[in-house]
């Protein structure tokens, strides 16, 4: 493999600042995923992450090949494997494509990748409920409705307490992790990356009722994630994202995630219950309003049930300020009751991945 010498040195790292208007982010703490993957895997620590970036967030980051042994292919050569860009190198093409320096460049090496630098930390403490949602576009609208990828949704609030310390979306997050949970294998996990394709897939898996499980490396003792097609038909072999062996075999067929043993851990995360609230949109004519099918929390720390239903926004006449916040166990519009499902299919038919 293609190694880098030194030269010459010309100066200290810590003295060269970047130049006006040129400040670049440390990778030290950033999240990084591209639509169906997530680099190194999701629950890898922060400092896997090579590079820097342009801004605090965005979808053009360019990151460099981490080219490294995975056995051989069946014909007996020589195998490797890009940790950043999840695909396996080593055949006739990759070698003929090799420049004239000789750095190993994996086929999807040009691919952008979206990153969050400094992404929002969860703690779980005894005191505080923390609920962590995927957010996705509205199903329904009084106006025209903007596809969008997935975001990340937290809400925190101190028990007891009504009113939210945090109700916002954000990007990406991470997930504190301490070993005494015993929910991993590998003792290098020290944080659980939360990302869009992740929560998207995870909930989708819940929502249809998927067999989902999280199954682990036998080689690198990485839980493994499945996204995209993987996500929506459980099956038996798994390619782990973290080392490129693709010989991870679950007992039965199963949709893995390393957010269900994370989902798991709270009491009420599986349990809801369908709220008796009923609302008449038609009672709001000329009023802006949204709506959508609850999703199941990706994880949901509080002592009591999830709430299941539909929820609604409706707008006072600047379009701004809400006068329903809330969720029902049935809505009715144009004088017909709401079809849950329907909903469902509207908000994913409406998610950009």
């Amino acid at each position: 493999m293609a190694k880098k010498e030194f030269l010459h040195k010309l100066g200290n790292e810590d003295d060269l600042s970047p130049e006006a208007g040129q400040e670049k982010y440390s990778a030290a703490s950033a999240i990084c995923w591209a639509p169906g993957r997530t680099i190194g895997n999701i629950a890898v620590s922060s400092e896997e992450v090579f590079g820097h970036f342009e801004g605090k967030a965005g979808a053009d980051a360019l990151l460099p090949c981490h080219i490294v042994p995975c056995g051989k292919f069946r014909n007996g050569a020589k195998r490797w494997y890009c940790k950043t860009h999840q695909i396996h190198w080593g055949t006739n093409a990759d070698i003929a494509a090799l420049p004239e320096t000789g750095e190993v460049l994996c086929s999807n090496h040009a691919m952008q990748m979206s990153y969050v630098v400094d992404p929002l930390q969860v703690e779980f403490n005894d005191y505080e409920e923390i609920g962590v949602w995927c957010s996705l576009p509205p199903a329904l609208s009084s106006r025209p409705i903007v596809k969008r990828p997935p975001k990340i949704h937290v809400h925190k609030r101190f028990t007891g307490k009504e009113r939210k310390e945090l109700d916002q979306d954000y990007d990406a997050i991470v997930c504190s992790y301490n070993q005494d949970a015993g929910l991993f294998a590998n003792t290098d996990i020290t944080l659980i990356q939360v990302t869009p394709p992740a929560a998207f897939e995870f909930v989708r898996s819940l929502e249809s009722g998927a067999h989902t499980d999280c199954v682990t490396c036998k080689k690198c003792g990485y839980p493994h994630l499945d996204l995209g097609s993987f996500a929506r038909h459980p099956h038996s072999k798994h390619f782990c994202g973290n080392c490129g062996n693709d010989s991870v075999i679950s007992s039965g067929k199963i949709v893995s995630t390393p957010l269900k043993p994370l989902h798991d851990q709270f009491n009420n995360s599986n349990t809801y219950v369908t709220p008796d609230r009923a609302l008449n949109l038609d009672e709001f004519e000329g009023k802006h309003f949204e709506l959508w099918p609850t999703t199941p929390a990706v994880l949901w720390t509080a002592n009591r049930p999830q709430e299941q239903g539909i929820h609604v926004h409706v707008f006072e006449g600047d379009g701004i300020r809400r006068i329903v916040d809330d969720t029902f166990g049935e809505v009715i519009y144009r004088r017909n009751k709401l079809n849950r499902k329907i909903l469902w299919q509207n908000m994913t038919d409406n998610t950009i991945y």
